[in-house]
């Protein structure tokens, strides 16, 4: 779909994969904000875009607008060394003032106050940017205003010190604010110790692998990427701590060495989690990888992935018209949403302009882009300490991840403590595909059916995981939830084990204490008619109907409607269900019946002899444990 500004020219030689540069990099930034401030109050101090309001209101949503633009125009001034051809820094400077007069008051400039989060609390959120954006432009900006803009200025940005966070990522915010503040010498006790809690817990919330959960729970997602990582590291960098950007950076390189896996030989970042309408904010840990050094990527490979992931959501519709980022994913699409989500929130996405800082003549824009990493070779990779299971197959450049161990069940919270979460609940995302929406037939679910209602999986208990010379596995298991009728069946539990080959996906599911009477059904990937992809699903145990095609009218973030293949079978006491199945975008593909000569299920072992070679995969229960026979 076209670019409602213009581009300078693909550079095919130096960018062969994608034909981005860094002028392309900063021509995108300088469109997107020309085409937001268009909306901003007389003062500056809001954009008022247009779109349906998130839950915090409009005041909150001006003020959103207002922050995430300026942390582009941030990354882009710094970036440039100040350079400020568009005047947009001398705006941001101008709304600071005005939105510092009266905090609170309901006028047409006035920033709303930073409360706790359970009340109207998003101000804190963009507190972060409004900080971080006034400490990488203080030569520019924050030197320049004076002294009672200043004081104004710290004395809203102090409301997100002394007020209560969510108890996840937002700790970062103040976080983030206290390092500005100490940053132009205006710390304090107050500062320190925002820094010094947000520190405590980070440490808390680290599981290894690189990946940090978001809180206490077991929430893995692209938070980690544009937030967990980038706030701290960043900090770390631009105050030259060596020591906690190695004790940081370690971890970001690791977590790089896995996460560069998840992006599509089409750039497309995996479907998977919430806030997805921050799009190439997903790439923000590449870039700031390559910025600080500490990535296991060459310079090459980190650009091709950056700017692949960029030029993905601008080819396919992402921005509007009028050349606004819409809610949604490539174009406007609801069910990617969450209630927090308003018209200014896709601005998240500036987070990925962290490459910007990297001069003209580092690395990053120097060396010749390079494959990304589902370009080389297939790839089979466990994450044991999140759960997840990633899938490559280089000839149809899809990325699956296999879902074991991330939820987004609160650690307080009960299992039934909310219906279906598409974002976290399914088994299994790609990045051509996105779940079915909540209401439709759940894609790659499991789904146990007792008096005719089906069962969701929320809170995820991780089991295991690893891989070997192309093979690998992960497995979990839950407790059904029912969001209608009684929301559990007393002693009911679904244990499930993912083994991966090439392209196949062998699913089991060990299905214990279901009542008389109950039955399983087990979904597919869902794809869309004009889509180039083929969903396959085949029942090797347990099964008695299927595979049938089932509509999803509901669609996904690729296809306004989509269908999915269902298998269906009986279930009571304990009861063993195999099947395979497969993604891919290879023309007529082999069936997947042909990819297995023999299926043994002995009590709680299971034993798959695969065609291509005769090796046998087995799996066994009590304990669980998984091999490859060669």
């Amino acid at each position: 779909m076209s670019i409602p500004f213009e581009l300078p020219p693909e550079d095919r030689e130096s960018s062969p994969y994608t034909g981005y540069t860094r002028a392309h990099w900063e021509t995108v930034a300088d469109g997107l904000l020309a085409s937001a401030w268009r909306w901003s109050t007389p003062g500056c101090s809001l954009l008022d875009l247009p779109g349906r309001p998130s839950r915090s209101g409009v005041r909150s949503d001006g003020l959103e607008g207002y922050a995430r633009t300026f942390l582009a125009a941030a990354f882009r001034g710094a970036g440039a060394g100040g350079a400020d051809p568009h005047g947009l820094l001398e705006r941001c400077a101008r709304g600071l003032d005005a939105g510092t007069r009266t905090p609170g008051r309901d006028d047409t400039e006035s920033w709303p106050s930073i409360l706790d989060h359970d009340v109207q609390g998003q101000p804190m959120v963009e507190s972060a940017s409004v900080a971080l954006g006034l400490r990488l432009t203080a030569p520019w900006l924050w030197r320049q205003l004076d002294a009672g803009v200043q004081d104004r200025a710290e004395a809203w940005l102090r409301g997100a010190l002394r007020h209560t966070p969510a108890p996840n990522n937002w700790y970062l915010f103040p976080f983030t604010v206290a390092g500005f503040l100490e940053s132009v010498g205006r710390g304090d006790t107050e500062t320190a110790a925002a820094r010094a809690r947000a520190l405590e817990l980070l440490e808390g919330w680290y599981r290894g692998d690189g990946w940090y959960a978001d809180g206490d729970g077991r929430a893995f997602d692209h938070y980690n990427g544009w937030a967990l990582h980038l706030y701290p590291m960043l900090d770390a960098h631009l105050a030259g701590d060596e020591e906690l950007s190695a004790h940081l950076g370690a971890r970001l390189r690791t977590h790089l060495d896995g996460y560069a896996l998840m992006f599509g030989a089409d750039g497309a970042p995996l479907h998977f989690g919430r806030s997805l309408t921050y799009r190439f904010a997903t790439a923000a840990a590449v870039g700031l990888g390559a910025l600080t050094g500490h990535t296991p990527l060459t310079p090459g490979t980190s650009r091709r992935l950056v700017s692949g992931t960029l030029r993905h959501f601008l080819d396919r519709g992402a921005l509007t018209g009028d050349g606004l980022l819409s809610l949604g994913w490539h174009g406007p699409h609801e069910a990617t949403l969450q209630s927090y989500s308003g018209p200014a929130s896709p601005y998240w996405a500036s987070k990925a302009f962290v490459a910007l800082l990297a001069p003209a003549g580092h690395p990053l824009w120097t060396a010749r882009e390079e494959p990304a990493p589902v370009e080389e070779a297939d790839r089979v990779l466990a994450l044991p300490a999140p759960g997840l299971l990633l899938q490559t197959t280089r000839a149809d450049g899809i990325v699956r991840l296999h879902n074991h161990g991330s939820d987004h069940v609160r650690p307080h919270e009960g299992e039934s403590a909310a219906e279906d979460d598409p974002h976290y609940g399914r088994q299994a995302y790609s990045t051509r595909t996105g779940p079915t929406a909540a209401g439709n037939v759940a894609d790659n679910h499991l789904s146990v059916q007792v008096r005719g209602v089906g069962s969701v999986r929320r809170r995820i208990h991780p089991l295991g995981a690893g891989h070997g010379d192309g093979w690998g596995w992960a497995a979990s298991w839950h407790r059904p939830v029912f969001t209608d009728g009684p929301p559990m069946v007393p002693g009911l539990r679904v244990e499930s084990v993912t083994v991966v080959r090439g392209r196949h996906e062998l699913r089991v599911h060990r299905v214990i204490g279901a009542p008389d009477g109950a039955r399983v059904t087990h979904t597919g990937w869902a794809t869309g008619p004009e889509e180039p992809l083929v969903s396959q699903l085949h029942g090797l145990h347990g099964w008695e109907d299927g595979p049938e095609p089932v509509r999803a009218p509901g669609g996904t973030a690729w296809t306004r409607w989509a269908r999915l293949p269902r298998l269906g079978g009986r279930a009571g006491g304990t009861s063993v269900h195999l099947c395979l199945a497969g993604l891919t975008a290879a023309p007529e593909p082999a069936p997947l019946a042909d990819a297995v000569t023999r299926v043994r299920v002995d009590g709680d072992r299971v034993e798959v002899t695969w065609a291509r070679d005769g090796a046998r995969t087995r799996v066994e229960f009590d304990p669980l444990r998984v091999f490859l026979l060669e």
